[in-house]
């Protein structure tokens, strides 16, 4: 912010008073957010409109996070692109905070919590486990080189543009892969806050995510996203504490945790056995079945189709039925496939949904059941213990090693004073994240009991208004029918995404509504957080690293910056076009971007750190093979990305790994190959090997090592 930039002076006294002067700031702030939920929850109680309080969050945060931007305009290199190298390290590990609290990690890991259990801990472990790696390998060494972005170092380290020119390859991969899940999260939230249509909301919250990135870069981002942390982590823990109360009388949720875990577990046993959940279960079974027997004859199913639609359209006209059903069957008939390909497909989808849900709870697992399978019973469930396992592993392993090498996280150590505040900002950093992720398990089990216990067993014509409401918003994130006709409401009879569980817990806990807009404004502020660190990501490898360093390295500090600023406008379209597609659950995508960020930065830039041996040659195969094998695993097996590349041969998982974590397989490939080929081809010259020492050994003053360029 403009009343945010230190005077003249890089002394510890100048810092000192901006860190005092940034407290003053961002405790009034946090005082006056708290007062802004206070009134509006006042004026809920006085009949304030539940859409109004909807608006309300998302103007008023938007626009907060808009003046900021506006404050932090600015159009000098440093700032735009590092912040001045200013950022104190307790602001820094908040605005990291921030960065990392992506639309995955607020809206989509407790929701994925809820459906696997156990499973979902692979997420937890791995991002934290992540920043372990982040602050013993990479940010210090990083921030003592004192480039601007992840591209640059690899043109620095390794010499000539090749390397640069891959970096700029795998940090637009990951960032713009990364980025399409953030901006489908703010397409959900603002559809939930605003009741726009979900297409229309990705473009709204688009312009939030614009104004504070546009204008000012990298200052303009750090502190939008210290303001965005203060908002999501309140908004975060609120829910989660009011419902371990309700269910206990116990105001810290992750006291109760294992409590409530063993009466979730209880319960889940108990349903699966119910008789009114197995009826459920049969039906979809029957209805899979007959999806399945139409596949074999799809000419006479398709016509039996349309003969039962048409008579039945035919019955209502004749008994004089309401209007909306005759118009309900007509549309039943309008909607039947025209040819047999469509037939096909609808048949095919139809099955595949069907079969899906013919298991008790919808196939979730038992909440603390370690693996699938079992280690100790038949062949079959012996493979699925040993598969689960290692798809475990292998997950953990891609998110921690694609967390150390994501290049908009690693960006925001070059902001820092120094190297020491570099190291201490990983600590801050993993503080900060840790308030959520060790309450992320928690509210999982308090939801799922909320629901099992609560909720299972209501007549359908007194379910809670949050199930039609979602629905509206998304159908396939939430719907609800009453297949066996009771009237009564059974878990299978729910189809829930876990993309919503955090959104609803307000509701779920039956909070006034002025909490649901909060934890909303929240997971708005986690989405738009992330997207502005990797939008930044993108336009800076492309105007600083393409443009500057490898087109035109006599451009002027205005022209770059405005360049960047273009280039961000254009990526930003781009991605919220690919977001309103729904090309795949949040969860995916990101899980994606990591494995391409582990195969295509993790192996290059350790090696170029700690082995002076690392050659250019080495550097750039190893960055194209580990991102070549990560991709062809990717497209070979992913449903979605064999669609986009016409793959029709049959899926083949390499040891039972799901696609979700190719990186296991790039990483050691990159490793492999930047060493065989470092070894058969000329050594970095003497300077670079000095640089290297320089950074390396701590005894060597200095926190930042003059280029290479100079």
């Amino acid at each position: 912010m403009a009343g945010l930039t230190p005077t003249a002076g890089s002394g510890r006294a100048a810092n000192a008073a901006f860190k005092k002067q940034l407290n003053k700031v961002y405790t009034w702030y946090t005082g006056g957010f708290i007062v802004f939920v206070i009134v509006l929850a006042i004026l809920e109680q006085m009949g304030l409109p539940r859409n109004w309080i909807g608006f309300i969050f998302l103007i008023a945060t938007v626009a907060l996070y808009a003046g900021i931007g506006i404050m932090s305009r600015t159009t000098d290199a440093s700032e735009y692109y590092v912040a001045g190298r200013r950022v104190p390290a307790i602001y820094n590990g908040m605005a990291t905070g921030a960065d990392w609290m992506s639309a995955a990690s607020f809206i989509g890991m407790a929701g994925t919590l809820y459906l696997t259990g156990f499973g979902g801990l692979a997420f937890i472990m791995g991002w934290t486990g992540g920043y372990c790696l982040v602050a013993l390998f990479l940010a210090p060494y990083l921030r003592k080189f004192g480039q601007f972005t992840i591209p640059d170092f690899l043109g620095e380290r390794y010499g000539g543009n090749a390397a640069r020119f891959i970096g700029i390859f795998a940090a637009i991969l990951c960032s713009f892969t990364y980025v399409v899940a953030q901006i489908y999260g703010v397409g959900i939230i603002t559809a939930r806050l605003s009741g726009l249509a979900f297409e229309i909301g990705v473009f709204v919250g688009l312009g939030g995510i614009l104004v504070c990135s546009f204008l000012g870069g990298m200052r303009a981002v750090t502190w939008t996203q210290v303001a965005q942390y203060i908002i999501l982590i309140i908004a975060y823990m609120i829910p989660v504490v009011w419902l371990s109360v309700k269910q206990t009388g116990v105001p810290i949720p992750q006291v109760i945790y294992g409590q409530q875990l063993q009466k979730v577990s209880e319960r889940g046993d108990q349903l699966r056995v119910d008789p009114k959940e197995l009826e459920v279960v049969n039906i979809f079974k029957q209805r899979a079945a007959a999806a399945d027997a139409k596949l074999k004859d799809v000419p006479t199913a398709m016509a039996a189709d349309r003969t039962a639609a048409e008579q039945r359209l035919t019955d209502l006209k004749s008994s004089n039925a309401p209007l909306a059903e005759v118009q309900a069957a007509e549309r039943q008939v309008a909607a039947l496939p025209a040819s047999e390909e469509a037939a096909r497909a609808s048949y095919a989808a139809a099955k595949t949904a069907n079969a899906g849900r013919a298991a008790p709870l919808n196939g979730m697992p038992n909440h603390a059941q370690i693996y699938a399978g079992n280690p100790d019973g038949t062949e079959a469930e012996r493979a699925a213990f040993n598969d689960s396992r290692r798809n475990f592993m292998a997950l953990v392993f891609c998110l921690m090693v694609g967390t150390a090498a994501l290049p908009h996280i690693l960006m925001r150590y070059y902001t820092t004073p120094s190297v020491r505040e570099a190291r201490e900002s990983v600590t801050w950093s993993l503080f900060f994240i840790f308030l959520l992720y060790f309450t992320a398990p928690a509210l999982a089990v308090l939801v799922k009991f909320e629901i099992f216990n609560n909720l299972v067993g209501t007549p359908f014509d007194q379910l809670p208004a949050w199930i039609a409401n979602w629905a509206r918003v998304d159908p396939t994130l939430m719907s609800v029918a009453d297949v066996n006709g009771d009237g009564i409401f059974q878990l299978s009879e729910m189809k829930i995404g876990g993309d919503i569980i955090v959104l609803a817990t307000a509701e779920i806990g039956g909070l006034p509504y002025v909490v649901s807009g909060m934890v909303a404004a929240g997971g708005l502020a986690a989405a738009l957080s992330t997207a502005d660190g990797l939008l930044l990501t993108i336009a800076n490898a492309l105007s600083h690293d393409l443009y500057y360093k490898m087109i035109d390295p006599n451009a002027s500090t205005s022209r770059r910056v405005t360049i960047s600023k273009m280039l961000l406008l254009v990526v930003a379209l781009c991605a919220a076009y690919v977001a309103s597609q729904k090309p795949a659950d949040i969860l995916f995508l990101v899980s994606a971007a990591f494995s391409f960020a582990a195969a295509g930065f993790f192996p290059a830039l350790v090696l170029g750190i700690f082995w002076k041996r690392a050659s250019s040659a080495g550097a750039v195969l190893g960055m194209i093979a580990g991102l070549g094998t990560t991709m062809y695993y990717m497209a070979h097996n992913q449903v979605w990305m064999r669609g986009i590349f016409g793959i029709t041969e049959p899926i083949s998982l390499w040891f039972g790994i799901l696609p979700i974590s190719a990186g296991v397989f790039g990483v050691p490939v990159g490793f492999a190959v930047i060493i065989l080929v470092s070894l058969f081809t000329p050594a970095p010259n003497r300077k670079v090997q000095e640089l290297i020492e320089h950074v390396r050994y701590p005894n060597l003053r200095g926190d930042t090592v003059q280029s290479l360029g100079t």
